[in-house]
């Protein structure tokens, strides 16, 4: 196997970068980022911490994100399984990147910047919905902002619902947790899930 061990190495096998590639980059939102951001119910958010990387996937029901101004994004911290990954990567390295998805759209959105975590009570408090509030919100501070080459998703033509796969034909929540622990009630898991999900949306 032949391994590339230097960034000089890969200038030499990429070639250079088209003046689009370095154009769209800004260090904050215009209109049109801001326009295809609140189009985004979905983003994969990255951090970095002592353990290693993490990357967890966030959703809302609306823009996954709030936009507070050009230069900050407020994403709360709805429910889920309690790890906390994100979360404590964020207190101890702040360093973030998203990337936010745009259902129907081959053009996706990316953001690089920092992140605190916020318990504000006026900020969680803003986020209610159906009288529960996030625990927290993490707030971002955009260091560059752009757009994604459209062909990734083309090439995996993502939104196409004939590529679907039928979720029958995959393991369930519950077969993927008993192979990781042989003792594990799949069967019980599974049965209570969808209601203990969405008993516990927000």
């Amino acid at each position: 196997m032949s391994i590339i061990t230097s960034v000089e190495e890969l200038n030499a096998l990429y070639g250079g970068v088209s003046e689009a590639s370095v154009a769209k980059v800004t260090k904050a939102l215009t209109a049109e980022y801001r326009q295809m951001i609140e189009a985004s119910p979905f983003a994969a958010l990255a951090t970095v911490g002592p353990e290693g990387l993490d990357c967890s996937p966030r959703g809302d029901d609306d823009c996954v994100v709030r936009i507070a101004d050009d230069k900050t994004i407020l994403m709360p911290d709805w429910r889920g399984n309690n790890r906390i990954d994100s979360l404590a990567n964020i207190v101890r390295d702040p360093r973030v990147a998203l990337m936010l998805l745009v259902p129907g759209s081959n053009t996706t959105m990316r953001i690089n910047g920092t992140a605190a975590v916020s318990i504000d009570p006026a900020l969680t408090g803003s986020f209610e919905v159906d009288g529960k509030n996030p625990r927290s919100v993490i707030v971002v501070t955009i260091g560059e902002v752009y757009f994604q080459c459209a062909r990734a998703l083309m090439r995996s033509q993502i939104w196409n619902p004939e590529r679907f796969i039928d979720p029958a034909t995959l393991p369930t929540p519950g077969a993927l947790l008993k192979a990781a622990k042989a003792d594990f009630d799949r069967e019980t898991y599974d049965r209570e899930w969808p209601e203990r999900a969405a008993k516990t949306m927000w």
